[in-house]
């Protein structure tokens, strides 16, 4: 298997992604590693509470644009769908959906990381 064929097996649409920067796989590769960084600094975790969501907003907007830009489809998708239901005062419908996705993204991030450190 290949870092590539692990990502399609998890639902990222890689040939998407590829296509977005000219099939340039040494860069697509560069920026998910770039990726899995964003992860660490936009961290949102599904116990958030209080009245102000806009910290919450902010970091899962910024996880939802990086993971559309490289077609990462289920994070894309679950990250906009947080997004738009914090923006409608819903948390309380945005949790379930960062509770599930939480583990999908740990999937992601794990099988970047290990193919960066064969590399």
């Amino acid at each position: 298997m290949s870092l590539f064929e692990d990502l399609k097996g998890l639902g990222v649409d890689v040939d998407g992604g590829l296509k977005r920067i000219n099939g340039n796989e040494k860069l697509y590769t560069k920026l998910l590693g770039t990726f899995t960084k964003s992860i660490t600094t936009y961290h949102v975790k599904a116990d958030f509470d209080g009245t102000d969501y806009n910290d919450v907003i902010e970091k899962t907007h910024a996880l939802k644009g990086v993971s559309g830009n490289l077609s990462i489809t289920p994070l894309y998708e679950a990250y906009t769908k947080i997004v738009d239901l914090l923006r409608a005062g819903k948390p309380e419908e945005a949790r379930p959906v960062l509770e599930q996705i939480l583990p999908v993204q740990e999937e992601i991030v794990a099988c970047i990381e290990k193919y960066s450190e064969n590399s």
